[in-house]
């Protein structure tokens, strides 16, 4: 279930001018103030890493540029959770001082993911990351092409939910 929330537009225009992903700020301050556990909250951002990715799959047919932002924002989302599962928290740190990702971040997450969890997170992101400049930024991906990197993205997502499910039962 999503929940919108209203902000005012001069608040929202000035996040977006610092490179700001508004949804993003909400949902880590949240977490941040719920004081919740490091599975607990990587647990919601592969709750968001789904709600992208079948937003994503939704769209390749009709719109393949926006298919490939969605698939990306779905990576990233399952970046982010490997972050707080595998509790980085010198990129953690950062992310919270500067109050937003980096390339650089979500980079050294997803080689830590592939060294702690596994090699497959690593291959997503970077398929997911072809996605997100040649998709999005360049548009010059068609259907075909974004529909080949799903499964990767997929494969990603699975893996990592697995790893938390395991531990949660641990």
């Amino acid at each position: 279930m999503n929940i919108s929330i209203s902000i005012p537009l001069k608040l929202y225009e000035k996040l977006k001018k610092e490179g700001v992903d508004v949804e993003a700020l909400v949902i880590d301050l949240l977490v941040e103030r719920l004081g919740l556990d490091p599975d607990e909250a990587a647990q919601i951002h592969l709750e968001l890493a789904e709600k992208y990715l079948k937003e994503g799959v939704k769209l390749v047919d009709k719109d393949p540029v926006q298919a490939s932002e969605k698939l990306y924002k779905a990576a990233e989302e399952c970046i982010k959770a490997a972050a707080m599962h595998l509790n980085l928290k010198d990129i953690l740190a950062r992310v919270r001082r500067r109050g937003r990702w980096t390339l650089a971040d979500l980079e050294k997450t997803a080689r830590a993911a592939a060294r702690g969890i596994s090699e497959d997170i690593y291959v997503g992101w970077d398929r997911a990351n072809y996605l997100h400049i040649w998709g999005f930024h360049e548009a010059k991906l068609d259907a075909e092409d974004v529909k080949a990197r799903i499964p990767y993205i997929e494969k990603m997502i699975e893996k990592l939910k697995r790893r938390i499910g395991e531990r949660k039962h641990k």
